[in-house]
């Protein structure tokens, strides 16, 4: 297979260098432009960075390949997504004062860069700007790939392209976890608690160090109405050209803690068909087994630790590097009609974020969509 060109726009922010951590050495996509904001415009990436006081700000693992760190960065209004044949985005845009007093927002302003390059090319976000629009699906491998074709709506949009979002990196590994419950049982009530990871705040804003050193912030603005929404979309039925989502409810309790990387959730579900937890084990164990031949997709979905004292963020965030959930403490809950519980870790920034749009891509490229 020859290598699909891409570009990677917000290239210097956390989310952007996941994603070229993620493209550097993969085998059918080719970096061909690195696209940031006027800051870091017209340097090499190497340069660009770099922080005032002298020190390098890449926090996404090995620093890239010298030859990534002398492309020189497009700046975003003048970068041509039809040079290439896939755009990944990975910024949202906030607005300035004018822009405020003027009615603009951060998900206008995001959707109208996105849009401009979905006229041309495929883009695959990781930005929550396109999330909730009827013909744009929110699409995991393995778990609603059949949505896919929901794609092929937006060209009523007078697209050539398409935007193909990701969930909140929230959202994931629940999703994840509760499609084969869902498939295999039905489900009528979630309920979920998440203690999630630093990281998921970016490295400017959000949460300050000293803010969460010994502490656990209680609420994330927005979360938990993206969580619900996202999750019943999701698990939704797909026909004629429309989602239904999920007929079922979703409480849940948004929290940030302590933690680098990785989200842990603890989640009680109810469902409509009695289950036992060894039947809840094997239907998790088997999803995912679809996804054969994409590079970044793990060779389990789902991995289940017996241990009582996993699933932990620091021991089990990188299972399949970082692209697995993984559950532990699966248990009847006799307080909840049919219930039935356990405890889940998902790499935030891997399956939750840049990777696993990498690996929506390839999804994509195997079905000819792109």
């Amino acid at each position: 297979m020859e290598k699909k060109t891409v570009a990677v726009v917000g290239a210097t922010g956390l989310a952007g260098q996941q994603f070229i951590a993620a493209l550097e050495e993969h085998p059918w996509f080719q970096m061909t432009a690195l696209v940031s904001s006027k800051r870091s415009a017209g340097k090499k990436y190497g340069d660009a960075v770099k922080q005032a006081n002298g020190s390098v700000g890449w926090w996404a693992g090995e620093f890239p390949s010298d030859k990534t760190q002398q492309m020189v960065v497009q700046l975003s209004d003048d970068f041509d997504p039809e040079s290439v044949d896939i755009v990944f985005t990975a910024t949202e845009i906030a607005p300035s004062p004018d822009q405020q007093a003027r009615g603009e927002t951060k998900q206008s302003l995001t959707q109208a860069i996105e849009s401009r390059f979905a006229t041309a090319r495929p883009t695959i976000s990781t930005t929550s700007a396109f999330r909730y629009e009827d013909d744009v699906p929110i699409i995991i491998p393995g778990v609603n790939s059949n949505h896919a074709p929901l794609l092929k709506k937006q060209a009523d949009r007078g697209w050539k392209g398409f935007v193909m979002p990701i969930p909140n990196c929230t959202t994931t590994g629940l999703a994840v976890s509760l499609k084969p419950i869902y498939d295999k049982f039905g489900i009528d009530m979630v309920l979920m608690t998440s203690m999630q990871a630093m990281s998921g705040a970016g490295r400017t804003g959000g949460v300050l160090g000293l803010d969460i050193l010994d502490n656990v912030i209680p609420f994330i603005a927005g979360e938990e109405e993206k969580v619900q929404k996202e999750t019943q979309k999701i698990l939704g039925d797909y026909a004629d050209g429309a989602i239904t989502p999920a007929d079922l409810k979703i409480s849940c309790t948004c929290t940030r803690v302590n933690v680098q990387d990785g989200h842990t959730e603890a989640v009680f579900v109810s469902t409509k068909d009695r289950c036992t937890v060894d039947a809840v084990k094997e239907a998790m164990r088997e999803i995912g087994r679809e996804l054969t031949g994409l590079p970044s997709a793990p060779g389990e979905m789902i991995v289940i630790r017996e241990d009582p004292f996993r699933p932990q963020p620091k021991i089990d965030r990188n299972a399949h590097d970082g692209m697995a959930t993984v559950v532990g403490r699966v248990r009847e809950d006799t307080a909840l009609p049919n219930g039935i519980k356990y405890v889940l870790v998902s790499h935030n920034t891997k399956m939750g974020a840049a990777k696993g749009a990498v690996l929506v891509a390839e999804q994509l490229v195997q079905e000819g969509l792109i």
